[in-house]
This record gives structure tokens, sequence and C-alpha cells, in this order.
């Protein structure tokens, strides 16, 4: 299929179309000069891209006149380095909505571009660019064409907005309007807690009705179509980075609330759809601190060894406040650690009290959390 080219002037240039018409519809003054010289970047560089969102390139050329003497639309065009500009690969309006004579590119741009001048993922390869300049309707192509070395980013170049866990395997059962949504940790990074059933098939999808994009899992690398499996049916958390193209997964095997004087464990069997759960449990048995101290946690024993699970915010009293109970992983186990969390109300002791605890890594739920009720 031909690429889509993409242009964000269309406006400006009807605005500026419709000014230069007389009162007769007459079109007049329209004419610009072509750019005779560039300025930015030099002829043949040679860019590694970053996955940085903040990663771009700066495109600057000398401007050029209008018959009217008024202002003049510009837009970067890129090709193949054996392509005319007559199909082109992709354009690029200068900053200010095409209205200035330079543009700031992204390198996720520049990596979508590659991909559509055939460079693979983490290659390096060549195109060119130039630029035209207009009143908004017959642009003029530059004087000038130059070269763009690329070395690709190892993922991919049409990365997910949302992502989510689909397939026979996963909990919800093979109908993709009921897929898991995933956690997306920042731009092209997402993460998932669930449970997957060994031998039968999963996939990431980019949406949950009509065809979506489906991606699979192969040795350290997520590639697109085909499905997975996992060996042996438990709980999985899959992390996937599409910036470069890899994933990493564990098996969660134990969640259990840990009280921090008394250092006792109690199990929260998993309920489904990333929630573990107790509830009616009794404790017994503690005295003195070790029922008194009110400060508790979370840990997670995993194939990557155990974790905790901490308060996002700092070791404090209870606020009243949801965000209280928001919780992160760290990597450091120790009895006593920073942002654990006080049980609320605060009570005469942990010991002769009945207890409902839920600790929540639902993706649908928005932040990771938990709740603990005395009954």
């Amino acid at each position: 299929m031909k690429p889509i080219v993409y242009k964000i002037t269309v406006i400006t240039s009807l605005i500026f179309a419709m000014v230069a018409c007389s009162n007769d519809g007459e079109v007049r003054d329209l004419g610009v000069t072509a750019v005779k010289k560039f300025y930015e970047p030099d002829n043949a560089k040679d860019i590694v891209l970053q996955s940085s969102a903040s990663a771009t390139l700066y495109f600057e050329w000398e401007p050029a006149r209008a018959e009217d003497s008024g202002n003049v639309l510009y837009e970067v065009v890129f090709d193949r380095t054996d392509g005319d500009f007559s199909d082109p690969l992709f354009i690029v309006a200068s900053d200010n909505n095409g209205g200035t004579n330079h543009a700031t590119i992204t390198h996720k741009q520049l990596n979508r571009i590659a991909a559509l001048a055939g460079v693979e993922s983490a290659a390096r390869g060549a195109l060119k660019w130039t630029v035209y300049s207009s009143k908004g309707i017959n642009p003029v192509k530059a004087g000038e064409e130059r070269t763009l070395t690329l070395t690709r980013l190892a993922g991919f170049a049409d990365i997910p907005s949302q992502l989510y866990l689909a397939g026979e395997g996963v909990e919800t059962g093979i109908d993709l309007s009921h897929a898991l949504i995933t956690k997306k940790i920042a731009e092209g990074e997402f993460e998932i807690y669930a449970k997957l059933t060994e031998g039968r098939a999963f996939r990431f999808v980019n949406a949950t009705s009509g065809t979506p994009t489906e991606y699979s899992l192969s040795g350290e690398k997520i590639i697109e179509g085909g499905t997975s499996t996992v060996p042996k049916t438990g709980v999985y958390k899959y992390y996937l980075d599409f910036n470069i193209g890899s994933f990493t997964t564990k098996e969660v095997t134990n969640v259990n609330l840990f009280l921090n004087w008394s250092q006792r464990k109690i199990e929260l069997p998993y309920k489904g759809f990333g929630v573990w759960e107790v509830t009616n449990y009794t404790i017994t048995g503690l005295e003195g601190n070790d029922n008194s101290d009110d400060r508790y946690k979370f840990r997670m024993e995993s194939s990557d060894g155990e974790t905790e699970w901490r308060a996002v915010n700092n070791d404090s009293k209870p606020t009243g406040n949801e965000a209280y109970y928001y919780m992160v992983e760290r990597t450091n186990v120790e009895q006593w650690t920073n942002n654990q969390i006080w049980k609320n109300p605060a009570t005469d002791g942990w010991s002769g009290k009945t207890y409902d605890v839920t600790f929540s890594l639902n993706a649908a739920a928005g932040a990771y959390t938990h709740n603990l009720v005395i009954k």
C-alpha cells in the first residue's frame, strides 16, 4: 500500500489562498521563489536516532520570496535516494505551522520516515530531503537536495498508543472485545500482570475491535504478527518496550501482606485480572510491639526473586486520600524501609481482628493500589 503522506499545513494554506484572491475570485500574486540554499543539517549527515521524546534534528534554509511580499509556507519533503520527490515518502511542515524557514523534526518521526524508505529496525540507511516553498498552492521545489543517513531505533516505527492482551490463553478468553488493557508506563512502554494458561496462545493487540495490529514475543524481541505461549500456567508480568523492540517477563508465585515489626507474612491468593485478595482472615498470636506497631507493606515472590511493594509517597500516617494507598515496586527488601504504610484506623493491635486485604495491579483500574479493611 502506498504510504500516507502527512500534510499539516492544509488549513493555513487555504487561508493564504483565500487572502490572495480578488473580489471576483481571480487568484493573484501566488508566485514564490525556490529556496536556494540549505543551512542545516549538513549534506550526508550521519545520525544515530535516539528514543527520547526530546531528541530532535534541526533543519534550516534560506528564506524564499513571495511576489506579493507576503508570507511564504515551507514543507520539508523526504524521499528514497533514487526518488525524484514526485511521490515522496513523507512531508513535514516547517515550524510555526509552515510559516518559518526552519523545522524541528523528532527522531521518532525520522525513525518512521526511515522505515518507509525500507531501512530495517536497528539498521543504517540513507534517504534524501529537500524543501518546497509556496503560498499554499503551486509549491516550488528548492534548487538543492541533500542526503541524510540514519541508524534506526531498534524498536518499531509505528508505536501503539495503547496495548491489550488477548487470546485463548488469557483470563478473558478469545473474545477480542474483552482483551485486557495494559498499563502505559511511558510512550511506547507497557506492562501487565495476568494469568496465562500453559500451551494456549496469547498475543498483544493495539485495539479491541476491527482488525488490530498484532504482536507476539520471540526470544527477547517483540515481533509483529504471530502468537506466544507460556511453559506453565501461572501469573506473569510482561513489560514491553516498543521503542527498542524488546520485552521482559517474570512469573509471580506469591504476594504477601508483610507486618513490619513481627515480620509475619499473610498470603494473598490470586483472585484474577491482576488482583490478589484475602477475605475474612483473622490474625492471632501477636503480642507487644509485634501486635501494636501499625506499619505494613507487601512482598512479592517471583522467578526474579523477592521484591517489595510500598507506598508511592513518603512514610507517613494515613491522609484519607486515595493516593496514600498507591503502590510501587522496590528491589531493596528489608524489614525497615521508607514508604511503609500505616494501618487505618489505628487500633490496639493486629491480633484478634478479621481483615479483608486487596492488592491490585489491574491496569484498567488505573493506579496500582491496595485496600485493608478491619471488620
